[in-house]
């Protein structure tokens, strides 16, 4: 049986990238393609535990090496207990974050660097990397501003994953310029989208993305 494919979908919070991933989930589920949606952190019982703690704007003062020690057991669980088994089963893996998150939030926001998330990826992942990235980075200021007045909605509904939300424009100015490193560094795996296209241009372009590179693995 032929290995699958892992397509990974990153960017800032309020770019879009959860809505987009879930229209090409519904685009593949109409070709009949056999996948798996998962998300970081989160997407076990034991990652869901974990982005709790890393996610509630409660959870004060953790040192940002055992951050990304969390960020890294969340994701070596989901690989062993998701990703692997879907991927040595054939299947598509849609996944919401992955490492370059972790790069770019803790390496880049953090300023933790990048040798220290690359050198955890290889370690704690086997070093396991996407076939293919989709980054989206719409307009930093309208995204930021997304991502705040979705965090305010959430929390009326008694539901508090801001954390991230309340660090300042300056982290987040080092999440995005992190994230435009990570694209050149890679750009044969990583894809980027700009600015504000429209949701269904932007999910027009990500389908032919996609379309080609399944082709190429088949």
């Amino acid at each position: 049986m032929p290995r699958g494919f892992f397509l990974t979908f990153e960017g800032l919070d309020g770019s879009g990238k959860t809505t987009q991933l879930r229209r090409l989930a519904t685009w593949l589920e109409g070709r009949g393609e056999p996948m798996v949606i998962t998300r970081q952190p989160g997407g076990t019982r034991l990652g869901d535990k974990v982005r709790a703690v890393l996610l509630d704007s409660r959870t004060e003062k953790i040192a940002p090496m055992a951050e990304l020690g969390l960020m890294f057991s969340d994701r070596a669980q989901c690989l062993d207990e998701v990703i692997r088994p879907a991927l040595d089963a054939g299947k598509i893996v849609l996944c919401d974050r992955y490492t370059d998150s972790t790069e770019a939030y803790q390496g880049g926001g953090r300023e933790l660097g990048s040798e220290v998330v690359r050198s955890m990826h290889a370690v704690m992942c086997g070093g396991l990397d996407p076939d293919l990235t989709i980054l989206l980075l719409p307009d930093f200021d309208r995204s930021l501003a997304r991502a705040r007045r979705r965090n305010d909605r959430s929390a009326e509904e008694g539901k508090d994953e801001g954390r991230f939300e309340s660090e300042d424009e300056r982290f987040y100015r080092r999440v995005f310029d992190k994230y435009r490193e990570i694209a050149e560094r890679d750009a044969l795996r990583v894809v980027v989208i700009d600015g504000d296209a429209g949701i269904e241009a932007i999910h027009e372009r990500i389908v032919k993305v996609t379309a080609e590179r399944l082709r190429l693995r088949s």
